[in-house]
């Protein structure tokens, strides 16, 4: 089975027990913490060896994730106990969509050419907003290859008004 559609799988169990618990906070709280600790891929590499036994490997993780709630420990034992840590990331990333969806808000990625200041960001989400009619939470990245301009990633919509891309649409109409 694909990793997506296990973490998309495992996100949504989880939102539904964060919701009717009323703990989505707690919850993302936990998950991001559980994929810090795991973006050590030697603490992966331990807990996913077969030569090690489950009751070491649930204590290992039990000791490097002594904070996270009774209900998100039991999620990292069953995927200690199937060697499925690494859909975690995945998991976080639908379980954040999830609570935006929830809350009436939508994540976008933005990448520009060089950074840009919070103020920029908050206009761009302002923008997003409008044209969406949706609040918009803005992540940005740099990528110095779209030259200028910038590249709004929504959910499944992208906005490109970045300047390789104006720059290959001339191109194609010169040619």
């Amino acid at each position: 089975m694909a990793r997506g559609a296990s973490g998309r799988r495992h996100a949504q169990a989880a939102f539904e027990i964060a919701l009717e618990k009323n703990a989505l906070d707690r919850w993302q709280r936990d998950l991001e913490s559980i994929t810090q600790a795991l973006s050590n891929e030697e603490l992966v590499a331990l807990l996913e060896n077969p030569k090690v036994d489950l009751d070491t490997k649930l204590r290992i993780a039990k000791d490097v994730l002594p904070d996270i709630a009774p209900a998100a420990a039991n999620l990292v034992s069953l995927l200690v106990s199937r060697g499925r840590l690494r859909i975690v990331p995945d998991m976080l990333r639908e379980f954040r969509r999830l609570v935006n969806a929830c809350y009436g808000k939508e994540e976008a990625e933005v990448t520009t050419a060089v950074a840009v200041s919070e103020e920029q960001l908050r206009q761009i989400a302002q923008d997003l907003s409008a044209i969406l009619d949706k609040k918009v939470v803005v992540t940005s990245k740099v990528d110095p290859d779209i030259l200028g301009g910038l590249v709004a990633r929504v959910g499944d919509r992208l906005f490109d008004g970045s300047m390789r891309t104006r720059l290959r649409e001339l191109k194609g109409s010169l040619a």
